[in-house]
């Protein structure tokens, strides 16, 4: 494989001229499994092999993929995506340059204590069902479940005509459970992910009873929430809810691609956007996280990259082609789904940094507010709006937390909320996700407990 992808980007550039190449190959083993109310619904296990190539000619990106590994078929395809590059030069105002990276020669194994390859999907099936076994005798209020099972084993190979050459393992199980619950006319939603990159065993600690009983709870515990008060109150944000905020309010406006498309950090670096409270990192080196891995898929490797320090933005995620218009390193973070398409500027483990505070010392100076556990769903604007539905939440009285509230939202401006952070809890989690851009990445997000002065809540009049 090795011999044949440093052949395809000779002739790139020694035939057609390309000023850069590069090539990535995928063997990989895949499951997917959907399973609904206790009955499999959709089973599909297979190899998935494939090659990407790109290519960057007279200052123009060409790209072609095939999911072969014949060296005629590559050879047609490498020329194409040349003559791809070429035509788009023509129209090209501004050539394209990339940041030059170190020539690296490495390879990444991954040694889980139970391959997820190794695991018949008989046992993979009998897992999912148990969880929506438990989901559902929860309780007879628990209406439906929906359990979603995915894993991936294999290896990616990565080569450039700067000289790198990397051999890097792949290894990710993923799962999501999504149920409803249902009394008189009271309707309550509660989803939950497992992520892991490392081994089938993620299921000896997240047992189907134990993830069973977490969600089905949350769905039942819901029925007997009232709906919050409309209007803008203090609150505290729970690790979950931070993470996602961090993710889609502030995340996606630091890729530097979307920086460039018009977010609003275009014109804030080194400016203030937050309380000196509020440290965050884009994170690529957390052992054992949903979102880590060593080299991204230009064959950068992985870093903790400071996006914001008490503050003030101080870096963005960048790709080759982004960190040369700023005049900066790349940073470890482009991605691509799979062979198929091109690598983009993607999120890793994505958090606030932590502080010093306990949760009982952030919620006790609040007369009237909320405690937002855990988030049902988020989505932001390049201007900065954004919006989080919570799955779970509470109303803060008088420094204690009181009756659980359903159906609540929180929205705003990002800055303006980042500058009204106050307090910053010492703990810390992270949690596994998948965000989609136009392809879908694997991710974690997350961070301590952090306190609010105001934020817009949505709920009854």
């Amino acid at each position: 494989m090795k011999d044949l992808l440093i052949k395809i980007i000779e002739v790139a550039i020694q035939r057609f001229g390309a000023e850069y190449a590069e090539a990535r190959a995928q063997r990989l083993f895949k499951t997917m499994l959907t399973v609904k109310e206790e009955k499999v619904e959709a089973a599909k296990e297979g190899i998935e092999n494939g090659v990407a190539l790109r290519v960057l000619v007279n200052g123009a990106w060409g790209f072609a993929s095939v999911g072969f590994f014949d060296a005629d078929i590559l050879m047609d395809a490498v020329s194409h995506a040349c003559k791809m590059a070429k035509a788009a030069s023509l129209k090209l105002k501004n050539p394209i340059k990339l940041a030059g990276s170190k020539a690296i020669e490495d390879h990444v194994p991954v040694k889980p204590k139970r391959n997820p390859s190794e695991v018949p999907v008989e046992t993979k099936i009998k897992t999912t069902l148990s969880i929506a076994e438990n989901v559902l005798g929860y309780d007879n209020r628990v209406r439906s479940c929906t359990v979603d099972y995915l894993d991936l084993v294999g290896t990616n190979f990565f080569i450039n005509s700067e000289g790198t050459r990397i051999e890097q393992d792949k290894l990710y199980v993923w799962l999501r459970v999504l149920a409803t619950a249902k009394e008189k006319d009271i309707f309550t939603f509660s989803r939950e992910e497992v992520g892991s990159t490392a081994g089938y065993e993620v299921f000896d600690v997240e047992t189907p009873e134990v993830v069973g009983e977490r969600v089905a709870k949350r769905a039942v515990n819901q029925l007997r929430a009232k709906t919050p008060k409309g209007g803008t109150f203090p609150a505290i944000l729970g690790p979950n809810v931070v993470g996602v905020f961090v993710h889609e309010a502030f995340g996606h406006l630091a890729e530097a691609d979307l920086t460039l498309s018009g977010s609003v950090l275009m014109d804030k670096l080194g400016k203030k956007v937050a309380s000196e409270s509020v440290t965050i990192y884009d994170d690529g080196t957390v052992e054992g996280a949903f979102g880590s891995f060593k080299y991204d898929d230009e064959g950068v490797p992985t870093q903790k990259t400071l996006l914001v320090k008490d503050g003030f933005v101080v870096g963005l995620m960048h790709n080759k082609e982004t960190a040369k218009k700023f005049n900066t390193q790349p940073t470890g973070n482009a991605r691509a789904e799979d062979f198929r398409v091109e690598p983009i500027i993607r999120m890793r483990n994505t958090f606030m940094a932590p502080r010093d505070y306990s949760f009982e010392e952030l919620v006790e100076d609040i007369k009237f507010g909320y405690y937002f556990k855990s988030f049902r769903g988020g989505q932001a604007n390049l201007d900065g709006t954004f919006q989080v539905g919570i799955q779970e939440g509470y109303e803060i009285v008088k420094g204690d937390i009181g009756e659980p509230i359903r159906n609540a939202s929180i929205s705003g401006n990002t800055l303006e909320t980042l500058h009204k952070v106050d307090a910053v809890g010492k703990d810390f989690e992270l949690w596994p996700g998948r965000c989609g851009k136009g392809q879908t990445a694997f991710v974690c997000d997350g961070g301590p407990h952090i306190r609010v002065l105001e934020v817009l809540v949505g709920g009854g009049a």
